[in-house]
């Protein structure tokens, strides 16, 4: 008996109303026995020849009216299994072509490097020959990291490639490979210079290790440049960067505001105009970035360097702000909700990476009188399942 999509899950499959999954559907499609019957308005012919091969996308067979009904219901449906209910605004969606980070693979495949991103529930790496999410000057380093590293490098079993879009060009990191003698010495800031590279580091082991860095690296943050350690955490599209850095805007009130897990400033910055700010982050190399930018600012920027997992801040702390803002890991921050449902200020920002986890901490902060007035949910990583938000909690 044929049935109709109706949603899709969590992990992209379609649900038909009678609960059966079936992988690669849209809302609209006609299904039976587990298989495409008939596509429907919403089922839109994937743009990239990896798909559904390559695990960097999950959902590019849906238009952008499904795929934004997906973020929203992905959130909405977290929410209601927490038994809370809110304003879901419209998802924004990054544009195409607007990822201006990420983490591939590279192995040895026969005589040929492959890079690109792991086929989905698998190890096997997909050679990528387009993409559509990664902005092009990053898909465009590819071809030649084949050559540098089927050249004098020594690469174990797969390399790992971590690659940025800075103020001065790409920061590329690669792990996993080993440069020994003066050829491949030579090689590695010979190919940075010839691809006007921001910087190259290579760990073999014992971290990141800058080889080619003519110039300070530097991200710019609200029109502050902040020095950017190898690595570090970094929103993935300046488009989702700028809607989140708007949403957590309008639900600060004036200051003072505590911005938690500031990483390197990325709403600390934003924030300065609606009032004094105090920045936390655990990240060492982070807060000592955004502590050295803000030096620069006006002043109205204090940076802590504190761990919120073990040493959350407690009612007494919280006292004299106005605002909260919390942009937690995946993990979320249950041991911060905690301690502001006990005794937090009159206004929180949260920003999250994971529906779930905000769910739960969201539940905490609605029984310790909070009440949550919307959230924004945010697709930069286009195509996939992985959902931001931010939402507004006051009291």
């Amino acid at each position: 008996m044929s049935e109709e999509i109706v949603r899709i899950a969590a992990r992209g499959d379609g649900i038909t109303s009678s609960g059966k999954f079936v992988a690669g559907t849209a809302p609209g499609d006609t299904v039976d026995n587990g298989k495409l019957l008939a596509k429907g308005p919403h089922h839109q012919n994937p743009p990239c020849r990896h798909f559904p091969q390559c695990g960097g996308c999950q959902l590019q067979h849906l238009d952008d009216e499904a795929y934004a009904a997906f973020c929203e219901d992905r959130i909405r449906y977290a929410l209601t299994q927490k038994d809370l209910v809110t304003t879901i605004r419209p998802a924004h969606l990054s544009p195409p072509r607007s990822r201006r980070r990420a983490s591939l693979k590279a192995a040895r495949v026969g005589k040929r490097i492959a890079i690109g991103f792991s086929e989905s529930r698998s190890h096997r790496i997909i050679d990528m020959t387009e993409c559509h999410i990664l902005r092009p000057e990053l898909l465009a380093l590819l071809e030649p990291m084949r050559q540098l590293l089927g050249g004098p490098l020594d690469m174990g079993r797969t390399a790992a490639i971590q690659m940025t879009m800075v103020d001065q060009g790409i920061d590329l990191t690669i792990a996993g490979v080993e440069a020994h003698g003066l050829q491949a010495a030579e090689a590695l800031p010979a190919f940075a210079g010839a691809h006007r590279l921001a910087r190259l580091s290579l760990d073999e082991g014992l971290g990141p290790e800058p080889r080619y860095e003519p110039r300070p690296v530097t991200i710019t943050l609200s029109g502050n440049a902040v020095a950017f350690p190898s690595g570090n955490f970094l929103q993935a599209t300046e488009d989702g960067e700028a809607a989140l850095v708007a949403a957590a805007q309008e639900a600060a009130c004036e200051g003072p505001i505590l911005d938690l897990f500031a990483g390197l400033g990325t709403f600390s910055f934003a924030l300065v105009d609606q009032g004094d700010v105090t920045a936390a982050e655990a990240d060492r190399s982070a807060i000592l970035s955004l502590m050295a930018a803000a030096k620069r600012t006006s002043g109205t920027i204090a940076a802590q360097h504190r761990d919120l997992y073990r040493n959350p801040y407690q009612a007494d702390e919280l006292a004299p702000y106005r605002t909260v803002v919390l942009d937690p890991p995946r993990s979320g921050a249950q041991a911060q909700c905690e301690t502001l449902a006990r005794g937090g200020p009159a206004n929180i920002a949260y920003v999250s990476c994971n529906p779930d986890t905000f769910a739960r901490d969201a539940q905490v902060l609605v029984a310790g009188g909070y009440t949550l007035e919307w959230v924004q949910p945010v697709g930069q990583f286009r195509w996939s399942t992985h959902v931001e938000l931010c939402a507004a909690f006051t009291r």
